[in-house]
């Protein structure tokens, strides 16, 4: 009996993941040029518009960012909620923007294990790197929360899943107090599994 719940679980979830490849069926497969990455003015003013009133502190953390990785092939912008109480769980959800103008609807959801203790709100914005189409984000993402580099309420985390670095830069509302480990699951569909 539950090795049967074990193999529906085991199937539920390879379907789901099948369920979100397919909504990015349309993406088209595009070689990454200096010539389709997103320059520094153009992820400030999309950080400006986005976050508003927190975008003061914004620059200084894009600038450094981009002094580690670059240019981003995309970016993503979105709203997410966590909680944590040594075990934590984070979900959200936003768009994905490529330099030829495409969008495309994404999720992140996942899983931390760590020092944590609270809940938040936050508005997000990842610069994607090595990516050439969503469908490449269908994955796990690890990283460690709470250890970046931080100004004025704007934070930075990266994740990284072979040649593909995500810098994830949130500013946001509540009161998370710790450090953490855990990962992001990428995918073009709501889900609420974290696993």
């Amino acid at each position: 009996m539950r090795i049967m719940a074990l193999l529906a679980l085991v199937g539920a979830t390879q379907l789901t993941a099948m369920a979100a490849e397919n909504n990015f069926k349309n993406s088209d497969q595009t070689r990454i040029t200096e010539q389709n990455k997103f320059d520094v003015k153009e992820i400030m003013a999309e950080g400006h518009k986005f976050f508003g009133g927190a975008s003061a502190n914004i620059a200084s953390v894009v600038e450094n960012v981009f002094s580690q990785f670059g240019k981003p092939s995309a970016y993503i912008i979105g709203e997410e909620g966590s909680g944590a109480f040594f075990i934590g769980l984070r979900y959200g959800e936003g768009y994905i923007y490529f330099r030829d103008g495409t969008r495309y609807k994404i999720f992140w959801q996942g899983p931390s294990l760590g020092f944590d203790m609270g809940a938040d709100g936050s508005k997000s914005m990842v610069l994607v790197y090595g990516v050439n189409n969503p469908n490449e984000l269908i994955d796990r993402f690890p990283g460690v929360d709470g250890s970046a580099y931080i100004i004025g309420g704007v934070g930075v985390t990266y994740q990284q899943n072979g040649s593909i670095i995500l810098a994830v830069i949130r500013t946001g509302v509540g009161a998370r107090l710790g450090v953490n480990i855990g990962y992001l699951k990428y995918s073009a569909q709501p889900d609420w599994n974290p696993f």
